[in-house]
């Protein structure tokens, strides 16, 4: 079988491909956790290393930065995100991420849940405002490419990323809102149509350091020609539009980043 090729077309100098797969990222399931696997190979196609982890470890291993992917940690029983907050391998990764090495931790949909609940982005997401689960293709506009994850794409950007939540309204009180516009770190924001009623059509944002990035949209869903979203009436980019994700971080982690 042939293999796909790295970032979307073969590189011209097979160094590249085994530069960026020096770069590992680690990939946490939790009970629940559903899209692991496509984080995975999200990772794969763009070039890195993915390394399986486990709610349950103590260590993070030798891992350069961390995705928390979407599902339903727990269940979302108590609420979401909540639970999976208080895994050992969490106590972990905030320590790696407000460490002086400032790990690079993307969270995605129950991820970005998580790090609200973590306490690593502010605010919290609620349910939806029509009181339904929605699954749609959703234009986003790149706010902040300065970010470890948006470093492939451009301020202003437009891209299209698949979206599936119940749980997906960003909400923060009108300072927290304030603070966030005024540092830069809102990094997504809703095109067209708000999905869930999150303030400001928030879609993502990160911390202070931009190492953490959270949004409620996938990317990992929109890394291969074919099988991801087209453009929606006219906006929007290409259906692998989530692969700069990936590409950043790895770009960033082998010191390729701008």
């Amino acid at each position: 079988m042939t293999e796909l090729p790295l970032i979307g077309e073969a590189p011209a100098d097979a160094s590249g491909a085994r530069r960026l797969a020096g770069a590992r990222i680690g990939v946490v399931t939790f009970p629940g956790t559903l899209d692991d696997r496509d984080a995975a190979r999200a990772v794969r196609l763009a070039g890195g290393t993915a390394v399986e982890l486990w709610h349950a470890d103590t260590e993070l291993g030798d891992v350069d930065a961390v995705v928390i992917p979407g599902g339903f940690s727990y269940g979302d029983y108590l609420r979401a995100g909540a639970i999976a907050r208080f895994a050992p391998l969490m106590t972990k990764i905030i320590d790696a991420a407000n460490s002086d090495a400032r790990l690079p931790v993307l969270g995605i949909c129950n991820g970005f849940q998580i790090l609200t609940e973590s306490h690593l982005l502010p605010g919290s997401m609620i349910k939806n405002d029509h009181l339904k689960f929605m699954c749609r293709d959703q234009v986003l506009r790149v706010e902040n490419s300065n970010t470890a994850w948006t470093l492939d794409y451009e301020a202003g950007q437009e891209i299209t990323i698949p979206l599936k939540n119940q749980d997906g309204q960003y909400i923060a009180d009108d300072k927290t809102l304030d603070a966030l516009e005024a540092e830069g770190r809102v990094v997504f924001r809703y095109v067209g149509f708000n999905p869930n009623g999150s303030r400001r059509d928030i879609a993502g944002i990160s911390n202070a350091a931009g190492n953490v990035v959270g949004l409620m949209p996938h990317p990992e869903h929109a890394v291969e020609v074919g099988f991801g979203p087209e453009s929606l009436d006219g906006i929007g980019g290409s259906d692998t539009d989530g692969l700069g994700f990936f590409t950043s971080v790895l770009n960033k982690i082998v010191g390729g980043a701008k």
